[in-house]
């Protein structure tokens, strides 16, 4: 068999997995949880509206953007934690694995099946969020929410196989989304007034928060709530995004990969 036909059947070993990565999806809870999120965004955004006093629409958007993206990044980072622990467990990747198909197919299918969901689950939470903002805004926030799911995908995929199992990889994942979330301010607070500047504690303490952020994607440039308060936001915004998504994507599926490959399954 040549390289094209090789590289066809990669192709197609890919969709397939792909797809029925996503037929899982909607076979299983997700659907329904997903659904049920959706319903308790509503319900709460119609409550504060009630409850404001004044600038409802504004808190409207914030409280509920802000739940949103977090239920996102849980729900889309759970699924797949427990979906491929379970796959180890009933041996399905020993099967995959024993079939004329390459790994990196397996893991690129599950990649896109689980990225394909991330768009859904982002899809859904933007048509919510345009009932009470401008669509324009909406959009551009449900776009960086996709890429933000994406890296979550990445990095959720690297640890459940790293580790095998559910509590110790979406721990693990829940760690490194807070710490890539709140490394700017860190370091900011690093070297703000208060800190001496002359105290050699607090010197090392900055070049290693320095350090982690290096290594760590801004998660705090991604779907930013000021993006539905205010219509300054533009789609060049997307671009650094698009940026630090590429990048960490193939850099976590990289090291996946290297961990995959290297295993005698």
């Amino acid at each position: 068999m040549d390289g094209p036909d090789i590289e066809i059947m990669s192709f197609r070993n890919i969709s397939v997995i792909a797809r029925f990565t996503m037929i899982e999806a909607l076979r299983t809870r997700y659907a329904p949880v997903l659904l049920i999120i959706t319903l308790l965004a509503f319900g709460l955004a119609q409550f504060l509206s009630q409850v404001a006093i004044t600038e409802t629409a504004q808190l409207q958007s914030a409280i509920v953007a802000a739940a949103l993206r977090f239920s996102a990044v849980f729900l889309v980072a759970l699924y797949i934690v427990t979906s491929i622990s379970r796959e180890f467990s009933d041996k399905v990747v020993e099967l995959m694995f024993s079939l004329p198909m390459p790994r990196s197919a397996y893991y690129l299918g599950k990649l896109v099946g689980y990225a394909l969901l991330a768009v859904a689950t982002a899809a859904v939470f933007t048509l919510l969020l345009s009932i009470f903002t401008p669509w324009f805004q909406a959009l551009l926030w449900g776009l960086s929410l996709v890429l933000e799911l994406f890296i979550i995908c990445a990095i959720s995929l690297l640890l459940v196989m790293a580790f095998n199992q559910v509590t110790p990889a979406f721990s693990a994942v829940v760690a490194f989304y807070l710490l890539a979330r709140s490394i700017s301010s860190a370091q900011l607070m690093a070297r703000g007034p208060l800190v001496d500047e002359h105290s050699m504690a607090a010197l090392l303490m900055s070049y290693m928060i320095d350090g982690i952020a290096f290594m760590l994607p801004d998660l705090s440039l991604f779907t930013r709530t000021e993006w539905l308060l205010y219509p300054a936001a533009q789609w060049s915004e997307l671009i650094p995004l698009l940026g630090q998504t590429a990048v960490y994507t193939m850099l976590l599926s990289g090291v996946a990969l290297f961990d995959l490959y290297r295993r005698n399954i």
